[in-house]
């Protein structure tokens, strides 16, 4: 009588890691941290001088003042630049990743399902034909068997 031997703790931990959707995340991770930097750069050498154009360069300039009175520490500052900022960083990090990675991939993706599917389609007429002769090779078989059993 054998028995049947239970997947131990690091078994199951070596599943989990061998799992794709494991290592595309953590590749994703990886790729988001280095792309944080790209896009913080562009805020800070390409927005925030436009920004600068009309204003500070810095956003983080940008604020209002509750108070009777702000300066330094004192009174209570709404620092509306710094969530301006953080904003125009999350709005030009999702345009650059549904253009240049969500959109090309759902392209992709739809061409080949396109492609399936037509091979599908071409499969089930073949199919089809191929039914079609074999009806006819039978009706015909049956139409010489009949016309030999005349002859006779």
């Amino acid at each position: 009588m054998s028995e049947k031997k239970e997947p131990g703790v690091w078994d199951g931990f070596k599943a989990f890691l061998m799992r794709g959707n494991v290592v595309d995340l953590a590749v994703a991770v990886v790729i988001g941290a280095a792309f944080t930097n790209i896009v913080n750069a562009v805020v800070k050498g390409i927005i925030n001088p436009l920004v600068g154009a009309i204003g500070t360069k810095n956003l983080d300039h940008y604020s209002s003042c509750l108070s009777s009175t702000c300066e330094g520490e004192q009174g209570i500052q709404i620092l509306w630049g710094t969530v301006l900022g953080a904003a125009l960083s999350f709005a030009i990090t999702a345009a650059v990743v549904y253009f240049l990675m969500v959109l090309p991939m759902a392209k992709y993706l739809a061409r080949v399902e396109a492609r399936r599917k037509a091979k599908e389609g071409t499969q089930e007429v073949i199919e089809v034909t191929e039914l079609e002769v074999l009806k006819e090779i039978r009706d015909a078989l049956i139409a010489q068997r009949g016309s030999g059993h005349n002859q006779r």
